[in-house]
């Protein structure tokens, strides 16, 4: 079947950022589905060009393709949150005529956020006489509410009339988070099935001691400490550098790794150079390719967001791929994804938001590398059981193979 996803940070294996939907285009092609996507010619993180050259990806198992088209986007999204909206808002334009060049299409999948996109997947989808597969990643209207990013009454209302709409219209519709289910369904929804996020194993090395990445950035004899991931509100970095001000009295080897880019980077920067911060390394971000390698030299993991009720319903894609590399997890998110952490045995709940709280949690795995190995590697085990990624991509070709009409 020929399956349309139109996905605006849609990210390949060689890019950085989160390539849920480049592994699953790949699982569907390598069982004889063609996929065409319909994407943004910038990078979701960083805001930079992707390369054209990089436009198609053809898997050879049994026949399948992936074909990656980038319509024009208003560029500069991580300017203010009007440019923002404005990136999003001229992706809607130009994927809903991109979308309705491509022919033979079986099912249209739209996924949120940006709940726009999924605007367009619908109309596609209604325009084209086929069904409409809708996909919730992020309640991104409520997270915006609570963190008062979105403000104004009228975008508000706008914004959760256009959510119910798109919910009830979806002909089949999933979502990555059990947090997710109960919302969906008050919203309108029907027969929500769950797809977690999840992670692919075999990518990952837990063996892999880590010791290129380390001589690279100097950290050959410390106890590593990383963030890998978005700079943004939510992820309240903030705290971690004032845990890594607390650490450098107290547990002087443990050096702290914030790798990726966003929106408050430039102000996490700021930060710690005013704090003194020499145990804190700022990296870029790296490839999903590239991503073994620097979790391998890592001794520990953050997974953090702030100390927001509507958190509690997410499971961050990072943690997942923490446990994939075997690493024990320091999670600063209650809810859902902790309830993970704490039956995979994988690591150590810290309360959002509590400095004091993360710093310890940081030094009880340096006082006992052999436990926090230990602990690192039971994560890895329950993730191959619960939430390795080819299950759940086998999941989702199931549903969307019962929408063929």
């Amino acid at each position: 079947m020929h399956i349309l996803l139109i996905h605006q940070v849609f990210s390949a294996l060689d890019e950085a950022g989160g390539t849920r939907h480049h592994e699953f285009a790949r699982y569907l092609a390598a069982h004889g589905h063609r996929v065409t996507v319909i994407t943004s010619p910038f990078n979701y993180l960083s805001g930079e060009p992707l390369d054209p050259k990089e436009a198609e990806m053809v898997d050879g198992h049994s026949g399948g393709e992936v074909r990656v088209i980038h319509a024009r986007t208003y560029k500069a999204l991580h300017k203010s949150f009007f440019h923002r909206t404005f990136f999003f808002l001229s992706f809607m334009v130009s994927s809903f005529t991109a979308g309705l060049r491509v022919r033979d299409v079986d099912v249209v999948w739209g996924t949120t956020p940006p709940i726009f996109q999924a605007a367009t997947a619908w109309a596609v989808a209604r325009l084209k006489g086929v069904p409409f597969f809708l996909e919730v990643r992020d309640l991104w209207i409520q997270f915006a509410i609570a963190m008062g990013v979105l403000r104004n009454k009228l975008l508000i209302r706008l914004s959760l009339w256009l959510e119910k709409f798109l919910y009830r219209q979806a002909d089949r519709l999933i979502v990555n988070s059990p947090g997710f289910v109960a919302h969906v369904l008050r919203r309108g929804g029907r027969h929500v099935e769950v797809i977690p996020n999840s992670a692919d194993p075999d990518m990952f090395h837990p063996e892999d001691d880590g010791a290129d990445f380390r001589k690279a950035h100097g950290l050959q004899d410390a106890f590593v400490v990383m963030y890998a991931g978005a700079h943004g509100m939510s992820n309240d970095l903030g705290v971690v550098l004032e845990a890594a001000r607390l650490l450098r009295e107290r547990k002087p080897e443990v050096r702290i790794v914030l790798l990726g880019d966003g929106k408050e980077k430039p102000h996490l920067l700021q930060q710690a150079e005013e704090l003194k911060l020499d145990n804190v390394l700022f990296l870029p971000p790296v490839p999903k390719s590239e991503m073994a390698g620097a979790l391998a030299g890592a001794d520990a993991c953050v997974g953090i967001l702030k100390a927001v009720e509507e958190y509690k319903t997410t499971y961050p894609n990072k943690v997942f791929d923490y446990m994939a590399a075997g690493r024990p997890v320091v999670l600063a998110i209650d809810g859902v994804i902790r309830k993970v952490v704490e039956a995979a045995e994988g690591g150590i709940f810290s309360p959002p938001g509590d400095a004091q709280a993360l710093a310890q949690a940081i030094i009880r795995l340096a006082d006992d590398p052999t436990q926090s190995r230990l602990m690192g590697l039971r994560g890895r085990k329950y993730l191959v059981e619960h939430f390795n990624r080819e299950q759940m991509a086998g999941k989702l070709m199931g549903i969307l193979e019962g929408m063929k009409r």
